[in-house]
């Protein structure tokens, strides 16, 4: 058995383009979504990153404000700044860029964001909301996850979901968004006892821990669907390439389907950010939000 490969890639361009057309819409009635990303240090990673936002907002045909700080800045200076954004009508998506300076609070900086422009999902008021299952700006990776889900099984219902990981990033969403999916939702970890034999139940199983090869074949059920959300710089005979938290070789021959390691959710993180901003100014102006991209 080899498992059909899920092309996150593909989709995140099919997503990209149905947003580009929502927002032109939005711009026809005077509306402009604006994303406001704000970098502070020169991290190389995150300045690749956040310049490749910028290149698919400005794509989609969306404001991008980009506010590109010291790594000397001190807190409150980034505090003043983020004060000033919730303030501006024209911004309604606000994202710092992680991991902060040491001088930094980066859950005080966070909640510092007004919920609203949150698109990064990660203040308190979002992840409490999504919880109890009310309207929120959700986390861009879980969001994407879901997303190839649906797009690959149709309805989630009554699947056994199995989420390796518990972060507030990724695996405590990934499982408050599968759960709202009438999925049976397990959350693994690290203290978990015999987890292969858990992952071996799951008929979904996402893997979010950064360690590089951890799922194996021996703990996929034949003919699963894998979501793969580890990326991890592994140097093999001199050379730097990206893996995943599954063994893709050993997996793809077990599972159902599953996302590959670079091409699968990868794509997705800054294609549903996107999505977010549509949602916050379609809100943000008294207007529904585009059908699939919010929840």
């Amino acid at each position: 058995m080899t498992a059909a490969i899920i092309d996150g890639k593909g989709f995140a361009a099919g997503l990209r383009a149905r947003i580009a057309g929502q927002v032109a819409a939005l711009a026809a009635r005077g509306v402009v979504p604006g994303l406001a990303v704000v970098l502070v240090g020169a991290d190389p990673a995150s300045q690749v990153y956040v310049r490749n936002k910028g290149i698919q907002t400005r794509e989609a045909g969306m404001a991008s404000f980009e506010h590109l700080l010291p790594a000397d800045t001190a807190e409150a200076d980034l505090l003043a700044l983020i004060a000033r954004l919730n303030a501006d009508p024209a911004v309604h998506g606000i994202l710092v860029q992680l991991p902060l300076p040491p001088q930094m609070d980066a859950a005080r900086v966070i909640g510092a964001i007004d919920p609203a422009k949150d698109v990064d999902g990660f203040h308190v008021t979002n992840a409490g909301r999504l919880a109890v299952g009310l309207p929120a700006m959700v986390p861009c990776t879980p969001l994407g996850c879901l997303m190839l889900l649906k797009d690959r099984l149709g309805s989630l219902s009554g699947l056994e979901a199995v989420v390796v990981g518990r972060s507030n990033i990724v695996g405590k969403p990934m499982a408050q968004l599968l759960l709202a999916a009438d999925c049976t939702v397990t959350v693994a970890h690290s203290r978990s006892r015999d987890l292969a034999a858990i992952c071996r139940r799951a008929d979904i199983l996402v893997a979010a821990v950064g360690r590089p090869g951890m799922i194996t074949a021996d703990m996929v059920k034949p003919g699963a669907t894998v979501i793969d959300v580890g990326i991890n710089r592994v140097k093999t005979e001199g050379r730097t390439r990206l893996v995943g938290d599954v063994d893709f070789a050993g997996v793809a021959q077990v599972a159902g389907a599953i996302t590959p390691v670079p091409g699968g959710v990868g794509p997705m993180t800054i294609a549903c950010l996107l999505a977010n901003t549509l949602t916050a100014a379609c809100r943000a102006n008294g207007l529904p939000p585009p059908e699939g991209m919010a929840v």
